[in-house]
């Protein structure tokens, strides 16, 4: 489902995505993060209905 204009326009933006994390993790609320495709940065959302939640990434000589 694509962003409307008008919810992308009252979100704070994120230059990138380390730093919505951050912001996320630091919130009261349950949130997470995504890029938006209206404006190519990050929001913060708490929808969860029908997301997929990202896995955290694998380092190498850890994988079993």
């Amino acid at each position: 489902m694509r962003t409307r204009l008008s919810v992308c326009a009252r979100k704070r933006r994120f230059g990138c995505e380390a730093e919505a994390m951050a912001a996320a993790q630091g919130a009261r609320a349950d949130l997470r993060h995504y890029r938006c495709d209206r404006c190519g940065a990050f929001h913060l959302t708490s929808r969860r209905k029908g997301k997929r939640i990202p896995r955290p990434a694998i380092v190498e000589g850890l994988a079993r």
